[in-house]
């Protein structure tokens, strides 16, 4: 079956790092564009980034350009999330999703994505 497993997630002081991963399993993982979201109580998900099936391409919502980078690494079935320069506002669940028509460009749209994972928390103090 299906299976999106976020991890990396965590506490970390503003302006710190985190990288979250996201393994895939159960899917043709190299033809699917992912993205990452996030959302926090109280407020709809959130686009965050997204990469094309081979990596060519990326995007990213206003608010993280410049801080987050997206990748993802084919032979392990795994999309990355590099986090620098946290801030507060970044608390949030993290959620990764695929997107199962294959070799489409990188959507911010969440009704393009067909499989999600569980999430997990990053939480950033002031």
């Amino acid at each position: 079956q299906v299976q999106l497993v976020e991890s990396g997630g965590g506490l970390v002081q503003a302006g710190g790092s985190l990288r979250l991963s996201c393994a895939a399993s159960g899917i043709m993982f190299s033809t699917y564009a992912m993205g990452w979201f996030r959302q926090t109580p109280g407020k709809e998900r959130e686009f965050v980034a997204a990469i094309n099936w081979s990596g060519s391409i990326t995007s990213y919502t206003d608010s993280v350009k410049g801080r987050f980078t997206i990748s993802r690494d084919n032979a392990k079935n795994t999309v990355y999330l590099q986090m620098n320069s946290l801030k507060p506002e970044d608390t949030a669940i993290y959620y990764c999703a695929a997107d199962r028509r294959r070799y489409r460009d990188p959507s911010g749209r969440e009704i393009s994505y067909d499989y999600w994972g569980q999430g997990t928390q990053v939480t950033v103090s002031s």
